[in-house]
């Protein structure tokens, strides 16, 4: 086209298109970078972070080519022999550490967990700690995410439920050693005293396994009246009392001894035995029974 004065004048160039093909990148979300990411682990113990140290779920998902695994992950490489390790030489040829390194495998597609377990054992005391620890503490624990402390929290529930079964099985008074690792287990780590009890029928075989009450770290209120009602809807003929000191140690307080004799003689007017009354610590319990107290 020409101007007012004849000169000619360029036409405008045309706008920049994509390649045929090539669709536009949209925008990152606000908050998120556009190249990959690398999750900020804090170092535990003064352990080295996990890398990639990232739970999926606290991540975008990756572009296809950032998900092939590391070559150390394949069947040649670190866990396919830890999984040989496993499944030739059985779980007793593991450390603790490695058996929640294999258990992060779950929550970290890719990427070295061996420092993370270690770190995590270092912190709550040993395997079982780490299994036992509140879901809110490790969901605050950096280095894990919800599909991390999910796998490790069904882990927990897994052997809960084995346990439980066990018991189970046969009448409960002859099966006193598997009772003890049930509930060693199931709430001697509690941070916080907690009062169950296991109610049993007329052949001693356990009908239910019932919280009646959470406390502090050192009381938990028990009404006698509220334990012999539940036993009387289970049709209950005995029971066997359970709480926890957080403390770890299972000597038992004059409120212990208390409660125990009034729950006792409460259950006697309904034709109910209580059997024993049991205080687990870390590792170690009291019998009443056993100790001429009931």
């Amino acid at each position: 086209m020409f101007d007012s004065r004849g000169k000619t004048e360029a036409d405008p160039p045309p706008p920049k298109t994509m390649s045929p093909g090539l669709p536009a990148r949209p925008a990152a979300p606000p908050g998120f970078a556009e190249g990959p990411l690398r999750a900020d682990f804090e170092t535990l113990s003064g352990a080295t972070p996990v890398t990639p140290a990232a739970d999926p779920a606290c991540l975008p998902e990756p572009p296809e080519a950032a998900q092939a695994p590391f070559a150390s992950t394949g069947p040649s490489g670190h866990r396919g022999r830890m999984r040989e390790k496993l499944l030739e030489r059985g779980p007793d040829a593991l450390a603790d550490y490695e058996l929640l390194e294999m258990l992060l495998f779950f929550a970290f597609k890719q990427g070295d967990t061996k420092p993370l377990a270690k770190a995590l054992i270092n912190r709550f005391g040993s395997f079982a700690g780490v299994l036992a620890a509140p879901q809110k503490v490790l969901l605050e624990t950096r280095g894990l995410g919800p599909h991390s402390v999910a796998a490790i929290k069904l882990v927990q529930a897994a052997a809960l439920r084995l346990a439980k079964a066990e018991v189970m099985e046969a009448p409960v008074l002859n099966n006193w050693e598997r009772l003890i690792t049930y509930l060693n287990a199931a709430i001697s780590r509690e941070k916080i005293e907690q009062f169950r009890i296991l109610f049993l029928d007329s052949k001693n075989r356990l009908i239910a396994d019932e919280p009646q009450a959470r406390g502090t770290v050192n009381h938990t209120p028990v009404y006698p009246r509220e334990v012999i009602k539940r036993a009387l809807e289970l049709h209950a003929t005995a029971l066997i009392l359970v709480h926890n000191h957080p403390s770890g140690d299972p000597t038992p307080s004059r409120a212990d001894v208390e409660m125990t004799q009034e729950i006792k003689q409460a259950a006697t007017f309904f034709a109910v035995v209580v059997h024993d009354h049991l205080i687990v610590g870390n590792g170690r319990y009291f019998s009443f029974r056993r100790e001429g107290l009931l």
